[in-house]
């Protein structure tokens, strides 16, 4: 592979430490990207800084990452390209974006404000929240590694 599999938007991401050990545990590589303003470590992913710029980080992810790829990120500006570049997009939270128009994602986003259940539970219980993605992650891995070797 001559890339990543998968990219993390890092400079708020919660679940680092659940991302790097399912892919220590299934040998893929990762790439966190950050701002030059955060300062993060590991001894198994990749990182790359990139300039503080607003959108920096985005504009970096969705330059390298590619169909097959999975995308890590609380972004939904970031997930819609993502996905139109065939990537696979996961929310912190553990559920996978899907592609949607304008409209849908309005609602969505709207939805998800109104209720806020899942944001509340998950603020109080964030070893749920690590939990709840980690199963949702793994499976995701799976499914991305079954389509590179289907390639």
């Amino acid at each position: 592979r001559s890339s990543d599999l998968i990219y993390v938007d890092a400079d708020a991401c919660p679940v680092r430490e659940q991302i790097e050990d399912t892919a220590r545990m299934y040998v893929v590589p990762v790439t966190f990207l950050c701002d030059t303003h955060h300062v993060l470590h590991s001894d198994y992913c990749e990182i790359r800084h990139v300039d503080a710029g607003r959108d920096a980080v985005d504009i970096a992810l969705i330059n390298r990452c590619r169909t097959g790829d999975i995308v890590v990120t609380q972004d939904y500006g970031l997930a819609m390209f993502a996905l139109s570049k065939g990537a696979y997009v996961i929310h912190p939270w553990g559920w996978r974006y899907q592609k949607l128009s304008e409209e849908e994602l309005a609602a969505q986003r709207k939805q998800r404000r109104r209720t806020r259940v899942l944001q509340h539970t998950y603020k109080r219980n964030k070893e749920l929240m690590r939990r709840t993605f980690a199963e949702a992650f793994e499976d995701l891995v799976i499914l991305a590694l079954e389509h590179e070797m289907q390639e």
